[in-house]
């Protein structure tokens, strides 16, 4: 009896665990931290950044494993504020720049790590490119968005 409550808590954390790693291990392997932060001119914060990465992993997980645990958006907020205009317009906003933000990381990982596999150069060899490659980069990130924007607004994949 014990032993079957006790297998599955034992192989989910340790799946936990091997997810979490490799997750880590890619975002140190890419240099992305270290990159924003030379961006940015913060290198003296980099240990902030990685803190910042291990605290959202973690918030994440909580999130996904525990939904009541962590609330946050529409359902926190309208507890606090009383719903009108303003509410929807601070949602709307808040939403808008996680989503913005969300993004943005995902593309920057997304481009370090055909970057470190070095994709693009070998891309652009194979089929003869020479001028347009932040074109065909761009043209990739925009089909993307677009595709995404269908999928979640049109009512035939729900």
């Amino acid at each position: 009896m014990i032993l079957s409550k006790l297998l599955p808590v034992v192989v989910g954390l340790g799946a936990g665990i091997l997810v979490s790693a490799g997750v880590f291990t890619v975002l140190l392997s890419v240099g992305l931290v270290p990159r924003f932060a030379g961006k940015t001119h913060t290198g003296e914060k980099i240990f902030l950044y990685e803190e910042m990465v291990v605290f959202g992993t973690l918030v994440g997980c909580l999130a996904s494993v525990f939904p009541g645990a962590v609330i946050f958006g529409r359902e926190w907020l309208q507890k606090r504020l009383e719903a009108g205009a303003a509410f929807e317009c601070l949602v709307l906003t808040a939403e808008a720049l996680t989503g913005l933000f969300a993004g943005i990381f995902v593309g920057c990982l997304a481009l370090a790590i055909a970057e470190m596999l070095d994709s693009i150069p070998i891309l652009t060899r194979r089929i003869g490119f020479r001028h347009g490659l932040g074109l065909m980069v761009i043209s990739i990130a925009m089909g993307k968005a677009v595709g995404s924007l269908l999928y979640f607004w049109h009512p035939i994949f729900r």
